[in-house]
């Protein structure tokens, strides 16, 4: 029996990491309420020093709402997780080596940090905005 080369587990490492995590946090939050007033669960330290959301703030409360099959209270914690999930599986799977042809275009936005940096600081400012419709991205 032959062991797998360094290049393979260096490519499926971050996936096999991930899903290791993904598993584990599953676990914490079914058994776990972010919502709980005595929660062990963290808060996020920029609202509570600035009062100012962040991009992850209600990431927590969205991944719990996702665990128990909650979609709508997921969506409203926080939007952009939600929709960003399917994206980063596939740009963890492309990562890996799975890579559909079909998806080459999307992979080479994915993959630019450009795209991240004011997806997620655009994202940030418009949640923080007060008035409708940019209300609704506040968790």
């Amino acid at each position: 029996m032959s062991l797998p080369s360094r290049s393979t587990l260096s490519r499926w490492a971050p996936l096999a990491v991930t899903a290791g995590l993904a598993v584990g946090a599953t676990v914490v939050l079914r058994h776990v309420s972010p919502y709980a007033s005595n929660s062990p669960l963290p808060g996020c330290p920029l609202y509570a020093l600035t009062g100012l959301y962040c991009p992850g703030c209600g990431s927590t409360r969205c991944l719990y709402s996702l665990v128990h099959f909650d979609w709508s209270g997921a969506m409203a914690m926080n939007p952009l997780l939600v929709i960003s999930l399917p994206f980063l599986l596939l740009m963890l799977l492309n990562n890996a080596g799975v890579r559909m042809r079909a998806l080459d275009p999307l992979m080479r936005v994915l993959a630019n940090p450009t795209f991240w940096l004011v997806l997620l600081v655009g994202y940030a400012v418009l949640r923080n905005l007060p008035w409708m419709p940019f209300a609704l991205l506040a968790p």
